[in-house]
């Protein structure tokens, strides 16, 4: 699940831009470079910030979310997405792939612990890491929380969110066989990894746009409309986490390891109208995880850039900045 373009008047909130005083590519494992960039202040309270999908990637937007002078903010471009080599590559790409490299960039960074903050499968990543190094976590900010269980799975693409999307969900599907439609993962799975570029782009675009259609609240028409080379690695690596159940042990793997951050305090922002990752996972998670704070956003989707959420993002990460 990943970030969407919202309103423009979400900018209101946010830092003004600020330009990264380090880019970087690093050699992780089994031939993959991450991109990473770091923002703010280098002697500032670190930040790590985890992107949507699998395979969204970071924009520049993402870098505005905290004070610069008080953050020194890490963005970094998840396993073959966004400027992170071999692009679109699910090879060697999996969950614990993911947070195997989180590591390995905070201790080229020399960091000993850092705040995460990460939202829609941002969230889902964050808290996996946070279980796994638990005390290498300072807080876990969250926004529209995706915990990887099959059902939220089948809530997106098995006909759920498509009730309050019908004209969305019909275009989604119409490229399918009525014949394959009762797993939409499985046959958009073949045809995304079928070997023909033609056909792996039309059905890149199709997912793609699924998804954007339904960010924001008053998404329009030509919510998902983007650069083929966005579609295909969203498109294909998200696909390709789906279908193998985020390759995690159990299908409530993160209920079922949430003694871990015990001792973590935690915020989660949610948008009351999310259709992409309904509010039921974080009320969930709220009540099993006894320091989080869930602020629920009146009139909000699912997006990044929704303004209630981006505002109280802000405002959480204000608050956090003075200690």
């Amino acid at each position: 699940m990943d970030e969407h373009s919202g309103p423009i008047n979400a900018f209101k909130y946010l830092y003004p831009p600020i330009e990264p005083f380090q880019k970087r590519m690093l050699s992780v494992s089994d031939g993959h470079e991450i991109y990473y960039e770091q923002v703010g202040n280098p002697s500032g309270l670190p930040v790590v910030v985890l992107h949507g999908g699998p395979g969204g990637g970071c924009n520049s937007s993402m870098r505005r979310y905290f004070n610069p002078k008080i953050y020194r903010v890490i963005l970094f471009d998840q396993r073959g997405c966004g400027r992170s080599r071999p692009h679109s590559s699910t090879e060697f790409n999996t969950t614990w792939h993911l947070v195997d490299d989180m590591e390995r960039i905070r201790i080229a960074l020399d960091i000993d612990s850092w705040v995460v903050f990460g939202g829609s499968w941002g969230a889902t990543l964050g808290l996996i890491y946070a279980q796994s190094y638990p005390h290498r976590v300072k807080n876990l900010v969250l926004r529209g929380v995706f915990a990887m269980t099959q059902d939220e799975i089948d809530w997106f693409y098995a006909g759920g969110a498509g009730r309050f999307m019908p004209e969305q969900w019909r275009s989604f599907q119409s490229v399918i066989p009525r014949e394959e439609r009762d797993d939409m993962i499985e046959a958009y799975h073949r045809r995304l990894f079928s070997g023909n570029t033609m056909e792996e782009s039309l059905y890149s675009y199709t997912w793609t746009r699924w998804e954007s259609a339904l960010a924001t609240i008053g998404a329009n028409e030509n919510a998902g409309n983007c650069p083929n080379s966005y579609a295909r690695a969203f498109a294909r690596i998200e696909c390709h986490y789906f279908k193998n159940g985020g390759f995690l042990e159990t299908d409530g793997h993160i209920y079922d390891n949430i003694d871990k951050i015990a001792d973590i305090s935690g915020v989660i922002v949610q948008g009351r109208y999310d259709l992409i990752c309904p509010p039921s996972t974080a009320f969930r998670l709220s009540e099993l995880w006894r320091k989080a704070r869930l602020i629920m956003v009146p009139l909000a989707g699912h997006a990044l850039s929704e303004p209630g959420i981006t505002a109280e993002l802000v405002k959480t990460m204000d608050a956090l900045g003075k200690g």
